[in-house]
């Protein structure tokens, strides 16, 4: 019976790594379209945004079935409990990504504007999804707490970013509209940064039995 329930569990494992991989996918053709302003990437983007949920889809069928065939407790318990919240931060964080793509539909940013920040934050949300999800699969307490910790990096390029774009629309006013649309590119990237926080946080939990918000499942 502990066979089959380990089999399940690195099929679980399986799929989240596929479900990050499909997240990081999308939050790079979203922003590359956007930089770019090629709509064929954005269409790429969008697409891959039906992917991830169905992948959640199939990772919380499977978990059901392990909480009501294996009916596990303690450490088990926990592990398949934070995998169900996870995935729920990380089907967002494809809808994020969507939008991100769809804003690119009617934005095309003009010279001048400072792009290295905007590329700076998305390696580092995308970087902060990865890792989450490798915690949780490695059992890596110390690289979910990394994760956590890079929550502070992402508002601090957030400022950043709205400092470059208070310049953009100070050298030419007709900048706004493009300036405002960025500003909601940021905002979900932002929102990203902080599903990777929550999901780091979920891994935390699944090793510890102690959640910062004092979720308790430890039975």
């Amino acid at each position: 019976m502990r066979n089959k329930f380990d089999k399940q569990l690195e099929v679980l494992n399986k799929d989240l790594i596929e479900m990050g991989a499909l997240c990081e996918n999308a939050i790079d053709c979203a922003v590359r379209a956007l930089l770019d302003h090629d709509l064929e990437v954005a269409d790429e983007a969008i697409a891959i945004e039906e992917e991830i949920n169905q992948v959640e889809r199939d990772i919380e069928t499977l978990c059901l079935k392990l909480l009501l065939k294996q009916q596990p407790v303690a450490t088990d318990l926990r592990l398949i409990s934070s995998a169900l919240k996870m995935i729920t931060d990380m089907e967002r964080i494809g809808d994020q990504a969507a939008d991100i793509a769809e804003i690119v539909m009617h934005t095309e940013i003009r010279g001048g504007y400072n792009i290295e920040h905007l590329k700076k934050m998305t390696k580092c949300v995308s970087k902060m999804v990865t890792e989450s999800v490798d915690a949780f699969v490695g059992r890596n307490l110390d690289l979910a707490r990394d994760v956590i910790a890079r929550d502070d990096e992402v508002d601090a390029l957030f400022i950043a970013i709205n400092n470059d774009l208070i310049k953009y629309i100070k050298e030419d006013t007709e900048n706004a509209s493009t300036a405002l649309d960025l500003l909601m590119v940021v905002k979900y990237l932002e929102r990203i940064g902080d599903h990777a926080v929550n999901i780091g946080e979920w891994v935390e939990f699944s090793i510890t039995g102690t959640h910062r918000k004092n979720v308790n499942l430890k039975r």
